[in-house]
């Protein structure tokens, strides 16, 4: 027994040893306690090609703006998220995808249809209320010529909600067809409910199942878990899966991150207000309004004759948002103005244009 324990003893030196020289094989010997460990030559080569990639990738034009800034946001809550809608995708019949009728371009999850496959999708517009009606129209005709469904819907007035099971009836015909052959006659219709944070689909499955059993709040990431909602709605027996919002890893193109942090789909804590503001005025001085020029007593000339921050400061001014010395609080007046913004207060407008006027 002793000897069999003094073997035992040599293996885990051995291995030890082999372990402490491939080490030092790959990182580099260890140094003595309190001088600095010097970079081995494989960091030092990884650290040198990250820098070369940072130094190629593409720059868009909004990265190029005076006012831009580099908006990234995906915690790791979201990777669990993703994996854990793939995994729960083998359970549901169809996939109900919520977007901002504000940006239904940007608000739309580029990794979903890898992720979905080829489970049948509805897109529901929500939001329809605070963005333009005629480019939403537009808008849904344009995912009906991709061959997706799409409907408008107001989730906080449940405008265009009656709709929806119309709309997964419709999708899933060939399977409730199959189904009533089968005699499984109003077999439960099994819904995946998706989208980027903040685009309404806590309040969407409140509204439809008439109870306040999903978490809502104003601002994203509020749901963590996915939950099941069963309902019955206009005759038809509907399970419905709640999942949290997910966004993708990287904004390839910073505009997209910057109308998504517009509507408030990425956290404000990570953004800068002003800078913010000031790349949304710069929307408004392409493409000014009636209502934005109403609500803070601006002429067309005021908007095109003006920098971006001269616009800020004159809308601080104009509101009485004043610090210290007369000036103008535009900290404040951001804040403000995304906030307007927000609630259709500066008019309904969408943010995104359609493919074919790109």
């Amino acid at each position: 027994m002793k000897n069999s324990k003094l073997g035992n003893k040599k293996v885990i030196k051995g291995k030890r040893e082999r372990y402490k020289k491939d080490a030092e094989r790959r990182y580099g010997a260890k140094t003595k306690p309190g001088t600095p460990k010097a970079p081995s030559q494989a960091k030092i080569q990884h650290k040198e090609a990250r820098r070369r990639r940072r130094e190629s990738a593409p720059v868009t034009n909004a990265a190029r703006s005076e006012n831009s800034q580099y908006i990234q946001w995906f915690p790791g809550h979201m990777t669990r998220t993703k994996r854990k809608i793939q995994a729960d995708l083998k359970l549901v019949d169809a996939v109900a995808e919520i977007i901002d009728a504000r940006v239904p371009l940007s608000s739309r999850n580029p990794d979903l249809p890898s992720m979905v496959g080829n489970k049948p999708r509805v897109i529901l517009m929500n939001k329809c209320d605070l963005a333009d009606p005629i480019i939403t129209r537009r808008w849904a005709q344009y995912f009906k010529e991709q061959g997706i469904k799409a409907i408008e819907l107001n989730c906080k007035t449940g405008s265009g909600i009656n709709n929806f099971t119309a709309a997964v009836r419709e999708v899933l015909a060939d399977k409730i067809e199959a189904w009533a052959a089968k005699g499984m006659v109003n077999r439960p219709l099994r819904v995946m409910v998706v989208g980027i944070p903040n685009v309404g689909k806590s309040t969407f499955i409140n509204r439809i199942s008439k109870t306040s059993k999903a978490k809502t709040e104003d601002r994203p990431g509020v749901t963590r878990g996915n939950q099941w909602f069963t309902l019955s709605y206009g005759g038809v027996n509907i399970d419905l899966l709640d999942t949290p919002g997910v966004l993708w890893p990287r904004f390839d193109d910073q505009q997209v991150g910057e109308r998504l942090a517009f509507t408030g789909a990425v956290k404000d804590d990570v953004t800068d207000s002003q800078q913010l503001a000031l790349r949304l005025l710069e929307f408004f001085k392409t493409s000014p309004t009636q209502v934005f020029c109403e609500r803070f007593g601006l002429t067309f000339e005021d908007i095109s004759d003006k920098t971006s921050f001269e616009l800020l400061d004159m809308i601080a001014k104009k509101r009485g948002m004043l610090i210290s010395g007369g000036e103008a609080d535009t900290e404040r007046a951001a804040i403000m103005l995304l906030d307007e913004f927000r609630e259709a207060k500066l008019g309904r407008i969408t943010l995104d244009e359609l493919p074919e006027q790109r």
